[in-house]
């Protein structure tokens, strides 16, 4: 279980995952040897799933957003496998949810342009297993993206 110190650690970490853990130690108010000791705890055990640069997709040729609900065919264990093994090896989806009702999924996708998208869509969205409706909304500002776990 994690106590106020790790949640500490993790508020720390999410603003700046690069930070050295002599800087984390002081931060937190710990001594380096326990801070690191918590620190491998955490990953060990999970609750840090890894460490990651935030790149904005614009300056990478990638600025063309969307939003896309899927709704399968049928829902069977194997058709659900297939769909979401097929997303997962899709580059260009960058964030995948499962949701309960209609639709089925939320895939956040990304391209370097309209056309981009539109050929994203035609060659390999429409043709994930099990489909039976995509539907599309392009994102027209980025206001709050994935950040930190309010800990």
């Amino acid at each position: 279980m994690i106590d106020r110190i790790d949640r500490n650690i993790l508020r720390v970490l999410q603003d700046d995952g690069r930070m050295t853990a002599t800087a984390l130690a002081s931060e937190v108010g710990l001594t380096l040897a326990p801070c690191h000791r918590r620190l491998k705890d955490l990953e060990s055990s999970g609750v840090i799933r890894g460490y990651h640069a935030e790149v904005d997709p614009a300056k990478v040729g990638l600025g063309f957003g969307t939003m896309v609900f899927a709704t399968l065919r049928e829902t069977s264990r194997e058709a659900i496998q297939a769909f979401e093994e097929a997303v997962v090896s899709e580059p260009q989806v960058v964030e995948a949810y499962r949701l309960f009702g209609d639709p089925d999924y939320l895939l956040k996708c990304v391209a370097e342009d309209l056309p981009g998208y539109q050929r994203l869509y035609d060659e390999r969205l429409a043709a994930l297993p099990g489909l039976a409706k995509l539907t599309s909304t392009i994102v027209m500002r980025d206001l709050k993206g994935a950040g930190g776990l309010p800990l």
